[in-house]
């Protein structure tokens, strides 16, 4: 398994615009890409307009499955319009 945490700095006042595009996002993935575990957005408690998603998938083919997606390529790009700026990608490898 491949874990991936992806931290995204949002614009001051557009939190709840970026989580209402992410949450359609990720009913998008949990219904569509069978190899992804979790796909789960949570916000900091120590940085302010801070987000992490927590992405947990069963392979390497599942992981750059879910970068090719219509609908992960069309709502990234509305994400996009929200953030900061380019999000930090960490790759871990699942202890099992």
């Amino acid at each position: 398994m491949i874990g991936i945490i992806a931290t995204i700095a949002v614009q001051d006042g557009k939190g709840s615009d970026f989580e209402a595009v992410f949450l359609e996002l990720a009913a998008k993935v949990r219904a569509n890409e069978s190899g992804n575990l979790l796909y789960q957005l949570t916000k900091s408690r120590a940085e302010a307009n801070t987000y992490k998603v927590m992405e947990l998938y069963k392979d390497q083919e599942s992981v750059d499955l879910h970068g090719k997606t219509d609908h992960f390529r069309e709502l990234g790009r509305k994400m996009g319009a929200f953030m900061a700026g380019p999000p930090t990608i960490e790759r871990l490898d699942a202890v099992v």
